[in-house]
């Protein structure tokens, strides 16, 4: 019996010391190796985190964006994902010409909405860039998604819009108020929206206090305090201010994520899911990648005893799986 004993207990040491060996699955880097994706934005619903991104198409060694689609993406652990397809495209927005830039979705009132940037067909709506931002909606995150306007909500010839209206950042505050933030080229501009997720309420304004601003502004709050993050420089890096309230004052608060290389462009999304934080971005980590063949990519997030956000390390592993 004693023998038996003995050996029973050094299979289950055995057995423990194989499983604390075990190499703990991660995500990789880039997480998504078809197609190139660029340009993310997330959101958690029943548990499920879900990734949209633009999609860059152009050929190797070829100059310029390519982009007609956007693609969602969606985990329960992080290193299995189901890639539900180009849900959106330029061509579901009767008023859109081409170029699909980087969009953001949000939930409210029980469904999704993506806003998105192309330029507009139509000739006199293109006073600078032609850019005009519109909006889609689903019952899912995976779609099928539709215009439910048949318009754009802001073009070249809306009051105090920007040269380049491009990179939408759709926030929904504790209170309901729905708020819409944009920029590029060095300029970012705030406007409220109405209930019903698909109208202006009231002026478009400016945001000051955004240091080193070039595009790409990200809203995310966390206790008491709002998080806007955003594109600096180019070729561009990450870098962050904080408020006590989403209209400001913003106060600068550094570097968060250095340039990357072979790709000018830094466009990030922060998602909290399953008790973890996760700094979502793209690179040209891809073998035939480039600056217009990017992949996205993600690894955690962390803040100091502050509340200030960490410098976000770079791996190629990415992150651990989760329950």
């Amino acid at each position: 019996m004693l023998k038996t004993l003995k050996l029973i207990g050094a299979v289950v040491f055995t057995l423990a010391l194989m499983s604390c060996n075990q190499e703990t699955p991660y995500s990789g880097n880039p997480v998504f190796k078809s197609p190139f994706t660029a340009d993310p934005s997330a959101l958690v619903h029943n548990d499920t985190l879900y990734i949209f991104t633009g999609s860059d198409e152009q050929a190797e060694n070829v100059d310029g964006f390519l982009m007609s689609r956007w693609y969602v993406f969606s985990t329960t652990d992080m290193v299995n994902w189901t890639n539900h397809g180009a849900v959106l495209s330029v061509n579901d927005f009767e008023w859109a010409a081409h170029n699909a830039f980087a969009g953001h979705a949000v939930e409210n009132h029980g469904k999704f909405w993506w806003y998105v940037p192309m330029v507009h067909k139509d000739s006199t709506a293109r006073v600078h860039e032609g850019f005009a931002m519109g909006v889609a909606v689903a019952d899912h995150p995976a779609g099928p998604y539709t215009d439910p306007i048949g318009d754009p909500l802001i073009t070249d010839t809306t009051a105090n819009s920007i040269p380049l209206n491009i990179d939408p950042a759709v926030y929904v505050d504790d209170d309901g108020q729905v708020y819409f933030f944009w920029g590029s080229w060095n300029e970012v501009r705030m406007v409220k929206m109405k209930d019903n997720m698909m109208e202006l309420d009231g002026p478009v304004q400016n945001v000051e206090g955004l240091t080193n601003f070039f595009e790409a502004p990200y809203v995310h709050k966390r206790g008491d305090t709002y998080y806007m993050t955003y594109a600096a420089g180019y070729p561009s890096r990450t870098e962050y201010a904080t408020s006590k309230s989403i209209n400001g004052p913003w106060e600068y608060q550094g570097v968060i994520h250095d340039t990357i290389p072979n790709s000018p462009t830094n466009h990030q999304a922060i998602v909290h899911f399953k008790g973890h934080d996760y700094f979502i971005y793209h690179t040209a980590g891809l073998p035939n990648g480039g600056p217009y063949r990017r992949s996205v990519c993600i690894d955690k997030l962390e803040y100091d005893e502050n509340g200030l956000i960490k410098k976000v390390v770079r791996t190629d592993i990415g992150v651990p799986m989760i329950d």
